[in-house]
Order: structure tokens, then C-alpha cells, then sequence
């Protein structure tokens, strides 16, 4: 058996096989994202200025195998498509390399248990570059109709969503089971990792079987690496998008690093954390069926924007609370989650439509180059605030598991509230300057089916 998608409209079977994949990559992207570092720092007993150089280590490595993902992606050619060969490829090396930072040998410390996360680490993103890559860039060839692509990214951003909520439910065991001791942690961590494994395979494997690509597409790649570099960069709407992607992800990633550590030592709740982040889950993934309707009604440009703005108001209040405030906080998130879902799924939209252009003007599809480009941008965003956030707490004389001075409070406190605000509200004012709509889109979809025909 297999799903053709037609070019226009996107059946929901089609939306939903794409959709599985990403809920066991969510799950294990959570964790590393969310816990990894406090699970390095408060049970492994790294430094957390160590662990953030080893994150930054990784984003330089992104330089290279996020575009060498990309333009092999655009030019593979076989039986089984451009796609669909990477992600099935990506299915042992994910699995192993999250267990190998989720279960490191108790015998290791020191240098060799450093060089383990960092080899661990660097493998981990690797193997998210081999499945992330090219299963956006087969969500942007599923259809050419200008708002079905949002449905399709809706799918993809239930099932990372879903993920999500499952690491959360393991991330309060993890967090609860540190009050028992290290080897607790370690057992859950390494049990879990396990089964994480064994369900991302399974649907990775469902959805390669099932789907099929568009043999149009085939081989019409960039001839040259460096050439499908420039076509991103002379593409003057993608340019501004290669911006805006670095910018709201350096406020994005503050906001993942540290909401461990604000609930921990500016809440003096721990155990409410993954219920913070529940909250901010539960309602992305309740409203995601609104976003791709309401962008028929006012647009995509302008529902983005109203994202970033409501983002950056939303953590600019959080960086203020105060203990006891569990309450105001989970209202917060819930309110964070709405709009940051709505986000999620219009950011890939619109830029499905960018390499839509750049097929206009080159001739070429290359989702791959496009994607990986823009997964670089957002990753290397991470590891510069992680690297940031790692020296600012030991700058302010950050201690695990003790009461902190205000000085680390009040830089806690302006990493999760101030550095948001900051970076989305730029994000929010430089969309404004994009120009690409629905109406030359067409013009441009209407070029492209004859030139195809």
C-alpha cells in the first residue's frame, strides 16, 4: 500500500502519516533540550560552562552537516525518492545516540565522562539533521496550494507537540527521582531511553513505507553546494527569513534552557516545571486545528507577526513573578503556548512559499538547501545562548541544588524574561519589511505548473 498526496488538496491520512515521525524525534528533542543540561550539571556533576561549550561545539559542526544534509537531500536519486532514503537512515543513529547521553557508564568522570556527552551530544544533532532536513523538505513538496502548506505543518507540529508532552510526563519522574539519589535518575533515564528508541524507529519506518514523493522533483537539486548557498542569499525574501530565524530562536532557546532552573531557584517550586511546561503544551497542541483557517482570513504575514509580538509580552511578564505565583505562571504559559503554536506552524508555511520563488527564479527545487539553512540558523541560535547561559551562571555564581544570591536570581531572571522580549519583538518589526503574499504566490504557482507541464 502507499499515499499519493495530490499537489493541491492534502487528504488527512496523508497529514497524519507525515505527522508520526516527529512524535518520538519531539520526545527525545524535549529531553535533550529541557533536561540535558541539568541532568549534567545536578547529577552527572558537569560544569555547566563545560556543558555549554559542548552545545556550542556542536552548532560549529551544524556549519557543515546541516548543509551537506540539505544538498545531498536535493540531489539523492533513487527508487524510494529524495526524502525518504535519509529519514529511514536516520533511525538507528538517533535512537542510539539519545541513549548514549541519557545512560552514560557509571564507571566514566572526568575528562572521559565529558568526552562521552560531547561525542554523545555532537552524534545526537547529527542524527536530528538526517531525519529533520529532509522530512520538512518533504512536507513543502506535499502540496503547491498556498494554505494547505499550513495544514501540513499543522500535522507536523501536532506530532512534535505530542512528543513533547510525553517527555514531560518522563521529565517529572526524572526530576522527582532526583530527591532518591543519582542511580535513580540514571535507571529511569536509561529505561526510558530505551523505549523512546524503539517508538521513534516505528514511526519513522510507517511513514517511509507509506508516503510517497513527487517524481518531478527528482534530480532537480543544485548542481554545486556553494551555488544553492548563494541562490539562499540573493533570494532577498529568504534573506530576511535567514534574520528572523536567528533572532526569535535566540529567545526561543533561553526560554527551553533555563525553565528548569527558573522554577527550581526563582520559584522554589522544581516539581512544577514540567507543569508549566505542560500547560504551555497542552494549549499549542489543543489550537492547532485555528491557525490554518485563520490564516485563510487574515494571513499568514500577519498572524506570524502577531505571534512574536504576543511571545514577547508573554515571557517580558514571566521574567517578574515571584514564588508562590504557580498559579499566574501556568496562566502564562498556557497563553505562551497558544501563540507560540500559531508560530510553529506559519514560520514553515511561509517559507515553503520562499523555496516555491526560488524554483521561480532558478528552475531548481531545493527544500533541502532552504531548510537546512534555516535548521542552522535556529540550532547555532541555541548553542550561542546555551554557551551564554552556561558563562552568565557561573559568572553570577550559580551553585546546584543551594539556595542562590539575588545576583543569580535577578540574571536568571533577565535571561528568561528580558532576552525574549528583546529578540521577538525584533523578529515581530522585521516582518513587517516581508513582501511575498498570497497573491504573488500565485502568480508565481501558476508560472511554475506550466513550466512544469
Amino acid at each position: 500500500m502507499s499515499i499519493s498526496s495530490p499537489r493541491s488538496n492534502v487528504p488527512f491520512l496523508t497529514v497524519f502519516l507525515y505527522s508520526l515521525p516527529p512524535i518520538g524525534c519531539g520526545y527525545m528533542f524535549c529531553l535533550v533540550n529541557l533536561y540535558i543540561m541539568k541532568f549534567s550539571t545536578d547529577v552527572l556533576l558537569i560544569a555547566p560552562a563545560v556543558m555549554g561549550m559542548i552545545f556550542g561545539i556542536s552548532r560549529v559542526w551544524d556549519a557543515i552537516s546541516d548543509p551537506l544534509a540539505g544538498y545531498l537531500s536535493d540531489r539523492t536519486t533513487s527508487r524510494f525518492g529524495r526524502r525518504r532514503p535519509w529519514m529511514l537512515a536516520s533511525t538507528i543513529p538517533i535512537g542510539l545516540s539519545f541513549w548514549m547521553i541519557s545512560a552514560p557508564p557509571e564507571s566514566l568522570g572526568g575528562t572521559a565522562l565529558i568526552l562521552w556527552m560531547a561525542f554523545a551530544v555532537l552524534a545526537f544533532y547529527s542524527a536530528q539533521t538526517i531525519f529533520v532536513v529532509p522530512h520538512m523538505s518533504l512536507g513543502a513538496e506535499l502540496t503547491d496550494d498556498y494554505h494547505e502548506k499550513s495544514k501540513v505543518f499543522a500535522g507536523r507540529h501536532a506530532g512534535w507537540i505530542a512528543g513533547y508532552i510525553s517527555a514531560l510526563l518522563t521529565m517529572y519522574w526524572l526530576i522527582a527521582a532526583e530527591q532518591k539519589g543519582e542511580e535513580h535518575v540514571r535507571a529511569l533515564a536509561e529505561s526510558q531511553s530505551i523505549i523512546a528508541a524503539f517508538v521513534t524507529a516505528a514511526g519513522l519506518l510507517i511513514c517511509v513505507y507509506f508516503l510517497r514523493e513527487r517524481p518531478e522533483f527528482a534530480g532537480r537539486g543544485a548542481k554545486k553546494p556553494w551555488r544553492a548557498v548563494g541562490d539562499i542569499w540573493r533570494n532577498e525574501h529568504a534573506r530576511l527569513l535567514l534574520v528572523v530565524t536567528f533572532i526569535e530562536n535566540m529567545g526561543g532557546a533561553v526560554i527551553t534552557i533555563l525553565t528548569l532552573y527558573v522554577a527550581e531557584y526563582v520559584i522554589k517550586n522544581p516539581l512544577m516545571a514540567p507543569v508549566f511546561i505542560l500547560s504551555y503544551m497542552v494549549f499549542s497542541f489543543l489550537l492547532t486545528p485555528i491557525w490554518a483557517p485563520l490564516a485563510r482570513r487574515i494571513g499568514k504575514k500577519r498572524l506570524w507577526i502577531f505571534s512574536q509580538a504576543a511571545t514577547a509580552v508573554t515571557f517580558l511578564s514571566m521574567g517578574f513573578l515571584q514564588p508562590g505565583q504557580e498559579n499566574l505562571l501556568i496562566f502564562l504559559s498556557a497563553v505562551a503556548g497558544t501563540v507560540g503554536g500559531c508560530g510553529s506552524i506559519i514560520n514553515p508555511s511561509i517559507k515553503s512559499d520562499i523555496i516555491d520563488y526560488d524554483e521561480y527564479l532558478t528552475g531548481e527545487r531545493k527544500e533541502g538547501a532552504y531548510f537546512a539553512a534555516w535548521n542552522f540558523l535556529a540550532k547555532s541560535a541555541y548553542g550561542v545562548m546555551l554557551a551564554i547561559t552556561g558563562v552568565a551562571l557561573g559568572w553570577s555564581g550559580f551553585v546546584p541544588k543551594a539556595d542562590q544570591t539575588e545576583l543569580v536570581e535577578n540574571t536568571l531572571r533577565f535571561l528568561y524574561g528580558g532576552v525574549p522580549f528583546i529578540a521577538y519583538m525584533i523578529g515581530a518589526l522585521l516582518l513587517f519589511k516581508f513582501k511575498f503574499n498570497e497573491a504573488e504566490h500565485a502568480v508565481v504557482k501558476d508560472a511554475l505548473l506550466k513550466a512544469r507541464a
